[in-house]
């Protein structure tokens, strides 16, 4: 919710709309960024190797390159007033060059701390905010002494990379970890080991922060995964007042302590003791975020372009509550073939991508209703999803 108390904002440091946004990657996130920023007469420029990216379609131009490469960078800098990126694999190196070039609000502090999870969990742990007890490791040897220590099941994840559950392995038994050290060390990046923390659901929040200070926080989301991809966001979260304030809470403290500018989602644990522990972070609007854009008054992509442009906050009132469904490549078709099934208080969002393949990302549904039950039961009805698909 946002902060009672009003902060002023510099009008000298406010990018103001009619102005060019620079999107430093072009899937979906920035396809919505630059859709809800265009809506506030913003133009926009993306840079993305891929032609024709979901962001590039709803973008005045796209710059096709690679994301390390520093010449298409600044092309991408002469092009723009402001420049934001919507994925944390965004080379922190080209950010940093950026940042002598042009105007980078988000800077490349949180982008170097988010995209390295030993650095991310070592900053959150700094905070005072629990995460889960974690060991660095080097080698064989090395996972043996973490698993003694926090004891089995655990998780091993490399330090780099990785998302959507890739770069990770869950140690059941002493008898695999030869075999997972050795396919994880192929990545060549560090690996870490997490105690497996036994939670009772998955919560995310999201959290904005204006170049001035002003602070707003989103609607605690209910996620549920499968296969390590979120499935559905469920909002109002089905948690206890006590429950939403902390993890409200300490999403506000990371986006202070940690000087966010623009989005940070803050994924969590809620532990079967009562604890909540932090996951991980996004510096960026984030898939559990997605409700807001038909469930409150100002979307996580609308705040986002409102925060980098150094704007006043929007209102994250909710105003109806929701589930937002993901749509995977298996999706697809059966969800074109039962359009006229939809409910009509569900809202279609398709990003794009040329190819359709399983797994893969394609778009989202979200349902508003009544509650929250009646929504879930919309979606059962539709028959897209597998029942079996509501367990994580």
């Amino acid at each position: 919710m946002m902060d009672k108390k009003e902060i002023s904002v510099k009008p000298d440091k406010q990018i103001k709309p009619g102005a060019t946004i620079g999107i430093l990657g072009g899937g979906q996130l920035g396809r919505m960024i630059a859709l809800a920023g265009r809506a506030m007469g913003y133009r926009f420029v993306t840079l993305d190797p891929t032609e024709d990216a979901p962001c590039g379609q709803t973008a005045d131009r796209q710059i096709v390159a690679r994301y390390d490469d520093v010449t298409a960078a600044l092309q991408l800098a002469e092009a723009s007033d402001v420049i934001s990126y919507e994925f944390e694999n965004v080379d922190a190196q080209v950010a940093e060059v950026l940042e002598t070039k042009s105007y980078v609000p988000q800077g490349s502090r949180l982008l170097r701390i988010t995209q390295h999870r030993i650095r991310e969990k070592t900053a959150i742990r700094e905070l005072g905010i629990p995460v889960a007890p974690f060991c660095v490791v080097e080698s064989k040897e090395s996972l043996r002494q973490a698993v003694q220590e926090l004891g089995l099941p655990a998780v091993m994840k490399t330090a780099t990379g990785g998302y959507d559950g890739k770069g990770q392995w869950v140690l059941r038994s002493e008898a695999e970890l030869d075999e997972a050290y050795e396919t994880l060390a192929k990545a060549g990046t560090e690996l870490i080991v997490e105690q497996f923390v036994p939670f009772v659901m998955e919560l995310s929040v999201i959290a904005a922060r204006n170049p001035a200070g002003e602070l707003a926080v989103f609607p605690a989301a209910e996620n549920v995964h499968i296969d390590n991809i979120l499935h559905l966001s469920i909002v109002p979260a089905r948690i206890p007042e006590a429950v939403r304030r902390k993890a409200e809470e300490i999403a506000r403290k990371i986006a202070e302590k940690l000087d966010v500018v623009g989005l940070v989602a803050v994924e969590m644990f809620l532990g079967a003791n009562g604890e909540l522990y932090v996951n991980e972070l996004a510096p960026r609007p984030h898939n559990s975020g997605h409700y807001t854009m038909d469930a409150c008054v100002t979307s996580q992509f609308e705040q986002h372009v409102r925060a980098v442009c150094n704007l006043p906050l929007g209102s994250t009132e909710l105003l109806s509550p929701v589930v937002m469904v993901n749509i995977l490549g298996e999706h697809l078709e059966p969800v074109l073939e039962r359009i006229e099934r939809l409910p009509r208080t569900a809202k279609l969002h398709l990003y794009g991508k040329a190819d359709s393949k399983p797994k893969r990302k394609m778009g989202h549904i979200n349902v508003l209703a009544s509650t929250v039950e009646a929504a879930l039961s919309e979606i059962d009805r539709l028959e897209i999803w597998n029942k079996a698909e509501g367990q994580s």
